[in-house]
């Protein structure tokens, strides 16, 4: 009788004595969502008490400002009625309410919304319930209804799984998880050419490494289907940057930077998302210019709003509202590292924020 697994290192260790070693992807994807071990599957990760937090946790003026731009969307569209207002990866739900609560005072957008989120934690979804209870749960974009779409993803294609490749002489050498004594190793293949990567050996010399996230191409195609054939928007907020080059392979727990490799399941392993991957999935959709997150929350009316609160604020609240709108906004925080993206039908205009 085989032994269960005591941890994911032990399940991990198991497979690839079996197999061999395991490509990055592999590694990310069972780090992540392995059903028993995990990281999304056994915790919350999100605030103070865990291991990072995002736009939403920071401030209700992120959500307010991303809920107005989709609510201006939906008039400029002509009000659909009814239609989806989705989330990929919606955390603890923060997002989705306080969007609901900044879009009460647009007429009939809330009425005709129907919440729905993509998330396949156990834990967060139990979180997004008490915030946004009326909403319904799926595993992925497939099951979302057939009508106007009204989408936003935060955070959420940065833990999409990669592939890491190193240019060498003899072609790429894509980066593999093994094992040495009894202990996870990242470690390189042997070079040789990949199909996939020869449009980037005129802009990539040997040394050179270069991510792909396998599954990024097909999520953005079904959303830009999805929005060209009913209508909708779609907001892409993450941190990364047009057409990639680097390693960008990082993990966080308890807020500060780990190995990666090192007790998998533990930490939240992310990496940089390729805007332009996005844009070349984007038909038959259009999309509007990447823009930096504060220039986006800026044309929205974050500085206003942020005014307006204050004036109920003194003391340390003020204090921390201030640090906040800076860390949303300011080129050295938030403001530059992420970036905003919009998908939308032909013969629309670019949700408000973002330019053609």
């Amino acid at each position: 009788m085989t032994t269960p697994p005591k941890s994911l290192t032990d399940h991990l260790l198991t497979r690839i004595h079996a197999n061999g070693p395991i490509t990055l992807s592999d590694y990310m994807a069972e780090a992540l969502m392995h059903p028993t071990f995990g990281y999304y599957a056994t915790r919350d990760p999100l605030g103070a008490a865990g291991d990072f937090t995002t736009a939403p946790e920071i401030s209700q003026m992120f959500g307010e400002l991303v809920g107005l731009s989709l609510a201006q969307a939906w008039l400029d569209q002509g009000q659909p009625t009814p239609f989806t207002l989705a989330e990929l990866g919606p955390g603890r739900g923060t997002l989705m309410a306080d969007i609901l609560r900044a879009t009460a005072g647009v007429p009939g957008f809330v009425n005709a919304a129907q919440v729905h989120f993509v998330e396949t934690s156990p834990t967060l979804r139990a979180e997004q319930a008490k915030r946004v209870p009326s909403a319904t749960w799926h595993d992925n974009i497939t099951s979302l209804p057939d009508q106007p779409l009204f989408l936003v993803a935060n955070e959420f294609f940065d833990a999409l799984p990669i592939r890491q490749f190193h240019r060498d002489t003899g072609g790429w050498r894509e980066v593999q998880v093994g094992a040495q004594n009894g202990i996870l190793t990242a470690g390189l293949s042997a070079a040789a050419p990949i199909a996939m990567l020869d449009d980037r050996l005129d802009d990539t010399r040997t040394g050179d490494i270069v991510e792909t996230c396998p599954a990024l191409p097909a999520i953005t195609a079904q959303i830009s289907a999805r929005i060209a054939d009913n209508g909708g928007a779609a907001l892409i907020i993450d941190y990364g940057d047009w057409h990639s080059l680097g390693d960008t392979l990082q993990a966080l727990k308890d807020h500060a930077p780990t190995d990666p490799f090192d007790a998998p399941g533990t930490a939240d392993i992310t990496a940089h998302v390729d805007f332009e991957v996005i844009a070349q999935n984007a038909a038959p959709a259009k999309y509007s210019r990447v823009t930096p997150q504060g220039v986006f929350l800026e044309r929205l009316g974050i500085t206003q709003r942020a005014q307006t609160l204050a004036t109920s604020l003194a003391g340390p609240a003020l204090d921390a509202h201030i640090a906040a709108h800076r860390r949303l906004t300011h080129p050295e925080e938030m403001g530059s590292l992420f970036k905003v993206i919009a998908l939308y039908p032909n013969g629309a205009t670019p949700p408000a924020g973002l330019e053609a």
